[in-house]
């Protein structure tokens, strides 16, 4: 058993899918977020840009003695977590493989499509794990920068002619390569589930990176005894952002379900260093 709580980072707000499906399987869990609000979005990124704010968000979360680190972010995912892990001897799980195992697992025709950040469609990852399942799925991916701005500014509402205009354009590859899953490859994505499900249909599968991250995590934290043992009791939210805490509390609601307003504070992440 362990009493120390779970560290999650995300480049902003999306990562709270991943955080609130993870307090709903482990609700006894204490857990401290950080959106990195001030430099939203990391997706348009350079490679070494994501690596140093990756750093940034590990060394202000191991502040704190955490007993693992989820990267709730599928930019940082794809292209930090392997340099993360070696420099960290703690747990640390990403958003790919859960959800690129699921996406592999559900396909009927073969046929995968993946949405996500630039950064996360260039690096090839969700490819090179779907390939080490099975070597038949063909993989249909799309970047899709305008999303996370989108999302982050709250439009998320069906009906929103914006937002719907440029997924309908993001998402014409999927139908035209006749996906039966669609791995929404951001943990912002979720937030638009019902907009994309409408425009990709019901034949379609949604995989949801957030979701199936938190269900690895919580097997993985099983089968270590990581778990705490006060189980009749609930688990403490913290949430740090980068930026104005007014934004991410506004938006929040959106993600988690409920306020968060007392639990939010500002950190300066750029005090935080790698070392």
């Amino acid at each position: 058993m362990d009493e120390r709580p779970i560290g999650i980072f995300d480049s902003g707000l999306g990562g709270l899918t991943a955080a609130g499906e993870l307090a709903r399987l482990l609700p006894s869990e204490h857990i401290i977020y950080f959106g990195d609000t001030g430099r939203v979005p990391y997706g348009s990124r350079s490679k070494e840009t994501i690596l140093k704010y990756a750093n940034q968000d590990v060394a202000f979360l191991k502040s704190f003695d955490l007993k693992a680190i989820v990267i709730a972010c599928g930019t940082v995912s794809t292209v930090a977590i392997e340099q993360l892990k070696m420099q960290n001897d703690l747990p640390i799980v990403g958003v790919v493989e859960p959800a690129a195992m699921m996406a592999a697992k559900v396909t009927q025709n073969g046929k995968v499509g993946l949405i996500g950040t630039s950064a996360s469609v260039n690096s090839g990852a969700y490819e090179k794990v779907i390939a080490s399942v099975s070597l038949d799925i063909n993989v249909t991916a799309q970047a899709c920068p305008l999303l996370v701005p989108l999302i982050e500014a709250g439009r998320v509402h069906e009906g929103d002619c914006v937002t719907e205009t440029v997924l309908s354009e993001y998402l014409e590859p999927m139908k035209k390569a006749q996906v039966d899953t669609l791995v929404l490859g951001c943990t912002h994505y979720p937030l638009l589930k019902g907009m994309i499900a409408k425009q990709m249909g019901d034949h379609v599968t949604l995989i949801d990176t957030g979701e199936e991250c938190a269900k690895h995590v919580a097997i993985l934290l099983k089968e270590q005894d990581l778990l705490t043992s006060h189980t009749q009791t609930e688990g403490k939210r913290q949430y740090f952002v980068s930026d104005a805490p007014e934004g991410f509390v506004r938006t929040a609601s959106f993600f988690l379900g409920e306020q968060i307003e007392d639990a939010v504070e500002r950190v300066d992440i750029d005090t935080y260093q790698f070392d």
